[in-house]
C-alpha cells in the first residue's frame, strides 16, 4: 500500500468585474481581434478597489470546503501560491487561515509566478506523502491587475485576476498508476532566464511593487519547449504517455503555447481544459481555476488522468500528474 494525496474537492472565486478586450481599444493601439488572434483571451476579471489576494483565496477556499464536504478545523495545512500577496508579510496564507475561523495546523505561501500551482501542489504532496498533514487545504491567487503597467500593450491585455482551491487528503492507494491522487511531479527552474519574466520593483531594491515585464516572444519559445518536457517526464515516471491522458490541464497563458504544446504530447485539443478565453493568465490561480471550471462543466470526473504543467518567471516550471 502507498499513501497518495487525493482530491476531495474544488472551487474557484472570481472578481465581479468583467473586462472585455473592446475596453483597452480606448486608451491602447490594440483591439479585440489583435488580442484574440495573438492570445486566445476574450476577457478577463479584475479585482474591485480594496479587493485583496487574500479576499480571493479565501472565497476559493470555502468554495473547495464545501465540494468537499470537510470544515476548515479539519484541515492540517494551508499552501497558497501567489506572487501578488496582500503585505510583504504575513503570508496570504495565514489570512486565509483567519478568513476561514482556523486555529489548527500551518500556513505558509509558495511563490514561483505562474508555475506557482504546480510547486504548491507538488509541496502539498509531500507533506501529505511524508505524514506531516493529513489534509492539505492547496490554493492559486492573484491580482495581477496591480501590477500591470497600462501603457504596455503587449502585457497588460493579457493578466487577469482570481483563485482556485484543492483539498487534498491521505488515502491507501495500491502504489500503481490507476491509483487516484497525485501520481508524480516534476519541477524545474533556471535563474538565468530571469530579464524574461520579471517585475521591476520590491522590497529590497525599488521599495514599491513594480510593474511586469516580459520578453513575449522568448517566453513562447521557452514554454512550448519546456512544458512539453516537463510533462513527458512526469509522465514516464509512471511508465504512461499522452495517450493516456484524459485531460491537459494546462497554465492559461495563452492559447498559441497551449495548443503547440498539446501537439507536443500528442493530444488533441479536445482533451485540453480551456479557460484563457474567459479568465486571461491569472498566473498562479490559472490551473485550479481551469480544474474547478473543468468540474463544473462535467469535464472533469472521477478516475480521469490528469496532467497540469505550468512556466513562470525564473523561469521556473514543472508539471503534476494525477487521477482525480
Amino acid at each position: 500500500m502507498k499513501i497518495r494525496s487525493v482530491v476531495r474537492g474544488v472551487g474557484h472565486y472570481l472578481p465581479a468585474r468583467v473586462v472585455e478586450n473592446g475596453e483597452f481599444e480606448a486608451t491602447l493601439d490594440t483591439s479585440d481581434e489583435w488580442i484574440r488572434a495573438r492570445t486566445g483571451i476574450e476577457r478577463r476579471h479584475f479585482a474591485a478597489e480594496g479587493e485583496t489576494t487574500s479576499q480571493l483565496a479565501i472565497k476559493a477556499a470555502q468554495a473547495a470546503l464545501e465540494d468537499a464536504g470537510i470544515p476548515a478545523d479539519r484541515i492540517d495545512a494551508i499552501v497558497v501560491a501567489t506572487s501578488t500577496p496582500d503585505f510583504t508579510f504575513p503570508s496570504v496564507a495565514t489570512m486565509v487561515q483567519a478568513g476561514l475561523g482556523s486555529t489548527h495546523g500551518f500556513a505558509y505561501d509558495v511563490q514561483a509566478v505562474c508555475a506557482g500551482f504546480v510547486y504548491a501542489l507538488a509541496n502539498a504532496n509531500g507533506l501529505i506523502v511524508s505524514g506531516q498533514a493529513e489534509r492539505v487545504l492547496v490554493i492559486g491567487a492573484e491580482t495581477f491587475s496591480r501590477i500591470m503597467d497600462w501603457t504596455d500593450r503587449g502585457t497588460c491585455v493579457l493578466f487577469g485576476d482570481g483563485a482556485g482551491a484543492l483539498v487534498l487528503e491521505a488515502a491507501e492507494g495500491s502504489g500503481t498508476n490507476s491509483d487516484r491522487g497525485v501520481l508524480s511531479t516534476d519541477l524545474h527552474s533556471d535563474g538565468r532566464y530571469r530579464e524574461l519574466l520579471y517585475v521591476d520593483g520590491g522590497v529590497s531594491t525599488t521599495g514599491v511593487a513594480g510593474h511586469l515585464r516580459m520578453q513575449g516572444n522568448a517566453v513562447f519559445k521557452h514554454a512550448v519547449q519546456k512544458l512539453a518536457e516537463t510533462a513527458h517526464t512526469a509522465l514516464d515516471k509512471i511508465g504512461m504517455s499522452g495517450e493516456d491522458v484524459d485531460w491537459i490541464v494546462p497554465h492559461q497563458a495563452n492559447l498559441r503555447i497551449i495548443s503547440a504544446t498539446a501537439e507536443r504530447m500528442q493530444v488533441p485539443m479536445e482533451r485540453v481544459v480551456l479557460t484563457v478565453q474567459d479568465h486571461g493568465n491569472t498566473s498562479a490561480a490559472s490551473i485550479p481555476l481551469a480544474l474547478s471550471v473543468g468540474k463544473q462543466r462535467g469535464q472533469i470526473k472521477t478516475g480521469d488522468l490528469l496532467v497540469t504543467e505550468a512556466i513562470g518567471g525564473g523561469l521556473a516550471w514543472g508539471s503534476v500528474v494525477l487521477r482525480w
